[in-house]
């Protein structure tokens, strides 16, 4: 059966609107439906407190799981195309959990949250360089089982580290027990600036390199044929997607699976080709993380699950399935 891609898309944005809309209305302080609207037509009341919880609050908070979720599932396919394999998620591999560690650093030495993104990118991009060299055999091509391997013990051991970090700060830990968690209930618009950043500068490096990275699914030899540097490429690449991650995760902590499911999904109703895996792979995963942060908020009226717990809901099995159908040989 052939597939609308267009009515797909075309679905997917009227989704989004309403789950943008629906989303402000979402949470512990229930607003009124017609002042809610009129709120968002500027009709309000600029001092009432549903005024002031929409437009400092929930906005922010919207336009943040928006943010991070493009970062996530664009940073997914990017590094799912470096390593050449679906299963190569920055979660389970342990870069986000570096980047969570970098965060930490941060906070430890009392600098301000502009440098957490710094921070994160730089423990982020370290841990991707060990695993990108330990993963590849001499002939450069990638181990699978030494990937999945290397990534999963880096990532206990830094959240050992992490662990650590939460005992030595003692009272004041709550922070990192954030991290770990997955939260996005501290947006602002501050962090949503700082984040526009590297998400203008990630659209910025893929528009302008949309088609040489399609180079990275063929063979080094045939990139060289072509007259690109596909070792030089692949670093700067490496280093765009943990600039990505890196700011994701210091301002909302370890939010898994977003870059393993969202990809895929996207590879599997519109193809492999990184022209567009890589925009939609962006656009899907700002709509995902948006769901599960309005999930997060909803599922209790006293209480709000931390929105990691809701992606590894969906993630997990979805890592499962494809263990078992790379294990059969169909990936």
């Amino acid at each position: 059966m052939k597939i609308n891609k267009k009515k797909i898309l075309v679905v997917s944005l009227i989704f989004l609107i309403c789950l943008f809309i629906f989303s402000l209305f979402v949470g512990n302080y229930k607003i009124n439906f017609l002042n809610g609207i009129n709120i968002i037509l500027g009709k309000g009341d600029f001092n009432s407190i549903e005024y002031k919880i929409f437009w400092q609050l929930r906005l922010p908070r919207i336009l943040m799981a928006l943010i991070i979720g493009m970062l996530l599932g664009s940073s997914g396919a990017v590094t799912q195309t470096l390593f050449r394999n679906p299963m190569a998620d920055p979660y389970i591999i342990g870069i986000s959990a570096s980047g969570t560690f970098g965060a930490v650093i941060a906070y430890m030495l009392g600098l301000s949250e502009s440098y957490y993104g710094i921070f994160a990118s730089v423990f982020s991009f370290v841990t991707s360089f060990i695993i990108f060299k330990l993963s590849n055999s001499k002939k450069g091509a990638l181990n699978l089982s030494t990937l999945l391997i290397v990534g999963i013990a880096i990532s206990a051991f830094l959240r050992a580290l992490i662990s650590l970090s939460m005992y030595l700060i003692g009272e004041d830990s709550f922070r990192v027990i954030v991290w770990t968690m997955g939260y996005l209930g501290g947006g602002d618009w501050k962090k949503i600036l700082i984040l526009s950043i590297p998400l203008a500068l990630a659209l910025f490096y893929f528009y302008f390199n949309r088609y040489r990275l399609d180079v990275i699914l063929l063979s080094d030899e045939e990139a060289h044929s072509l007259g690109i540097d596909i070792k030089k490429f692949k670093y700067q690449i490496l280093i765009v997607s943990t600039f990505m991650v890196g700011f994701s995760v210091a301002f909302s902590g370890m939010i898994g699976f977003v870059g393993l499911i969202i990809p895929h999904i996207v590879r599997m109703i519109f193809g492999s080709s990184n022209i567009k895996l890589i925009p939609l792979s962006m656009f899907y995963g700002g709509v995902f993380l948006l769901f599960c942060d309005t999930l997060s908020r909803g599922i209790s009226t006293t209480m709000e699950v931390p929105i990691g717990i809701i992606t590894a809901i969906f993630g997990a099995p979805f890592f499962i399935y494809l263990a078992f159908k790379n294990k059969r040989g169909n990936l």
